[in-house]
């Protein structure tokens, strides 16, 4: 019968040295926008040579860069072969939202306080990064197979879609895994996930002094009829449910708008970007065509007025594929003995990289370090933070899962 203790015991000898790996990883900010993420990379693969990890460097040509609206991407890739077997590749991404207000620790400092470590970045996801970098070097330490593979692929990419990171790398035929295992909570081994599509609505009409208004058409408020359309058709999608576990209904969210020029001046332009995250059952072509339809329809009435529809991502829903099991069972055997709780197989709302591995068809599934929702972890709040026991505790899971899929 396997035994694990061995595998677990080298990640506590280590853990502080895991911890440290993570602190500089989050001193090094990638704030995405405006996504200049390569200088990232490039500490990443020093610490990494460190442990004896060379990481293979694929920089993205800058026209392709910029094509997805960033400014600097370096991918990252560590091989290591131990012979004939399965490829089995681990994922995370090190772009994370700009900080925002409302800090108490500092954002970039890595700090620690009643054992969480607080940064953008440690929880979503550079603390995978960690995860399964000390995963690796457990396994190799203490179980030292011969079959298989395992391969580290660090990417910058994933707030904006994942084109130039794993899209990329796949297209170019870089990687060609069997299994994939990408960045999550710890709490639940995830197979599916909403799909999203952002549009960038841009509203024209004519400006004019404030002082003859009728002289001009005015943007904003055919923009305020487009934009109570979609309200009202978002409360509508509360009636539609999803069947998956861990996921309700579709709903759709105004990230930002801006227009107009000065306070006397008709606005004759406002731009505003909406997000819809689309359940597992519906078609990504039809709620596109649907929201065209019904900002045509609320800015109809409008006289003088123009509406522009641009695409600015599309991602769509992660469906589970049948070769996922043997990632799923090991996960929830593992992850129910080292947490002491069952470890459920769901569904999230979120939309994440793993979704273009299974378009390629690679299984895949999402488990990581972290609490059991996004609210617990700060992700995308101000002192975003991770419980460095769930670090630890993952960073066993995955190692166990590993040995088992490999040895």
């Amino acid at each position: 019968m396997r035994t694990y203790e061995p595998l677990d015991a080298w990640i506590d000898t280590h853990f502080d040295e895991q911890v440290r790996f993570l602190q500089a990883l989050i001193r090094v900010p990638t704030d995405t926008p405006p996504g200049h993420n390569a200088a990232h990379a490039q500490r990443s693969a020093e610490l990494l040579r460190e442990f004896g990890l060379e990481a293979e460097k694929y920089p993205v040509p800058e026209a392709e860069v910029r094509a997805a609206r960033l400014q600097s991407i370096t991918n990252l890739l560590v091989r290591r072969r131990y012979g004939p077997g399965k490829i089995i590749l681990l994922n995370a991404h090190g772009d994370a939202v700009p900080p925002g207000d409302g800090w108490r620790h500092d954002p970039y400092g890595g700090s620690i306080e009643d054992g969480r470590i607080y940064g953008r970045g440690a929880a979503v996801s550079k603390c995978d990064f960690s995860t399964y970098t000390f995963a690796l070097r457990a396994l190799e330490a203490v179980a030292k197979p011969t079959a298989g593979s395992v391969e580290l692929l660090f990417t910058y990419d994933e707030e904006f879609g994942g084109q130039v990171g794993p899209a990329w790398l796949l297209a170019q035929g870089i990687i060609k895994p069997d299994l994939v295992i990408a960045a999550g909570f710890s709490y639940q081994v995830v197979t599916a996930h909403n799909g999203c599509l952002q549009l960038e609505v841009t509203v024209l009409g004519q400006m004019a002094h404030a002082a003859i208004p009728d002289s001009g058409v005015d943007a904003l408020q055919a923009a305020v009829r487009i934009l109570e359309a979609l309200y009202a058709q978002n409360t509508l999608y509360h009636q539609v449910n999803s069947s998956v576990e861990g996921i309700t209904h579709p709903y759709l969210n105004v990230g930002t708008i801006e227009g107009g020029t000065n306070t006397n001046v008709v606005p004759g332009r406002v731009t505003f970007k909406l997000d819809r995250r689309m359940i597992p059952e519906e078609d990504p072509a039809h709620v596109e065509a649907s929201l065209r339809q019904i900002i045509a329809a609320a800015a109809a009435p409008c006289a003088g007025i123009k509406v522009e529809v641009k695409r600015i991502l599309l991602a769509k829903a992660l469906q589970p594929l049948a070769g996922n099991q043997p990632l799923v069972d090991a996960l929830q055997k593992h992850g129910g003995a080292v947490f002491g709780e069952p470890i459920a197989a769901m569904g999230t709302p979120l939309y994440t990289d793993v979704r273009l591995f299974c378009e390629a068809g690679i299984p895949g599934v999402i488990y990581g370090a972290g609490p059991r929702t996004v609210l617990e972890s700060h992700a995308k709040r101000a002192d975003e933070r991770l419980e460095l026991e769930d670090l630890r505790r993952a960073t066993k899971v995955i190692a166990r899962t590993l040995v088992d899929l490999l040895v």
